[in-house]
């Protein structure tokens, strides 16, 4: 199959989907099936250049929308040349830039919704959300109506997704979704980032992966941190990950003000080696988010056998918790605090099963080869009904 991944923008930086697109495309080929992205990025951007797979960009899209006057017309021209094309997220011009060219087309579209549809947004900025009622039927419920399927990494987001809009209506299903774990040699991704850190070895550290975004519940971290591991010096805290939204010095002067400045160490965004040997050299991963579709960092953790403590936000926390993987509690500062005292009273018998049990959880769920190879089943299926109609 030839597949085509149509997106706003294949900026690593904006995390989430386009990582998932970069952690499936490898895997994807191994199966003998092609990738290539139409995105709403400028041409000369550094990001395409440097992209992983084959890129049409169509933008600069305009404003937050990201509108595009090309992208319609070269769908139309080139949706032919696929088996199917994969819309990932919504809310942007690109989803409903899709609906418009392949509605009637031959070639037959389904969206991944990487959790947009979850009502924390709905509760949480209200505002935000009365503008998307208004552009919800002739927007995105159109998008989602006619998709040859919407799929959804969990059933947790599966059933999430029906709270927040009405109409909605879509024919849903839920795939394995996942990501790959360390490929490389463990000491040399830890001499990477010893390497980079000399100061932080023989620290106990918690570490924290992702954007720092007020969803992600950072804040909640560095306040559990000064409750409960501010008072043994061997802990520290790693804060990794972009500053997309200009957080990153409230987040700092709360920490001055937590008089905890010097136990955290803000990494920005680490890649490769570097992201790797952070995980390894960290006693446990922490994400006390207030909203996670699926979480491929808490994957990539369970993957480094480093115990994920997240929040019951995070949807893939009933999968984390049956495996014994991780601890679970509410995202807010008494359920972050929660699970850094369970932590700390867990035997070192049981935290080392704890560790075991985190690379069976990856394995049996979360590894990339799952999540490609259902991913193809379905695909093959979509373009099987779809060619017995025709």
């Amino acid at each position: 199959m030839k597949i085509l991944h149509v997106i706003s923008s294949v900026n690593p930086v904006g995390g989430g989907p386009i990582e998932g697109v970069r952690q499936l495309a490898p895997v994807i080929r191994q199966y003998g099936h092609t990738i290539e992205v139409a995105s709403l990025d400028s041409p000369d951007a550094p990001h395409v250049k440097r992209c992983f797979v084959p890129v049409h960009p169509l933008g600069p899209g305009l404003l937050k929308y990201r509108y595009s006057t090309r992208l319609v017309p070269w769908l139309r021209e080139n949706a032919k040349n696929y088996d199917i094309v994969v819309v990932d997220g919504i809310w942007q011009y690109h989803s409903f830039a899709a609906w418009r060219a392949l509605r009637r087309s031959d070639t037959p579209y389904v969206v991944f919704t990487h959790g947009m549809l979850d009502p924390w947004f709905k509760k949480t900025y209200p505002r935000k959300h009365l503008k998307k009622m208004l552009y919800w039927p002739w927007g995105e419920y159109r998008v989602l109506r006619d998709a040859a399927a919407v799929l959804f990494t969990c059933e947790e987001e599966r059933i999430l997704a029906r709270q927040s809009f009405r109409p909605y209506r879509c024919n849903e299903e839920v795939v394995n979704y996942g990501t790959a774990g360390p490929q490389g040699d463990p000491q040399t991704e830890l001499d990477t980032f010893y390497g980079s850190h000399p100061e932080l070895r023989n620290k106990r550290l918690a570490i924290y992966l992702g954007r720092l975004h007020e969803k992600k519940g950072c804040d909640l971290l560095i306040q559990a941190f000064a409750k409960v591991l501010a008072t043994d010096p061997d802990w520290h805290l790693l804060m990794c990950g972009p500053d997309q939204v200009g957080w990153k010095a409230k987040l700092v002067a709360m920490a001055d003000r937590l008089n905890i400045a010097n136990r955290i160490s803000w990494l920005g965004m680490v890649s490769g080696d570097m992201k790797w040997g952070a995980l390894r050299a960290s006693e446990i991963f922490v994400l006390p988010s207030h909203q996670e579709n699926f979480g491929i960092v808490v994957a990539e953790a369970l993957a480094c056998g480093v115990p994920a403590l997240i929040s019951n936000q995070v949807n893939i926390w009933h999968e984390i918790q049956q495996d014994g993987a991780g601890i679970i509690a509410k995202d807010d500062l008494n359920g972050t605090c929660a699970m850094l005292r369970t932590w700390l009273q867990m035997s070192s018998s049981q935290k080392s099963e704890m560790r075991q049990r985190t690379r069976g959880c990856f394995q049996q769920r979360f590894e990339i080869h799952k999540a490609a190879e259902t991913l193809i089943k379905t695909f093959c299926n979509i373009r099987a009904g779809r060619n017995s109609t025709l």
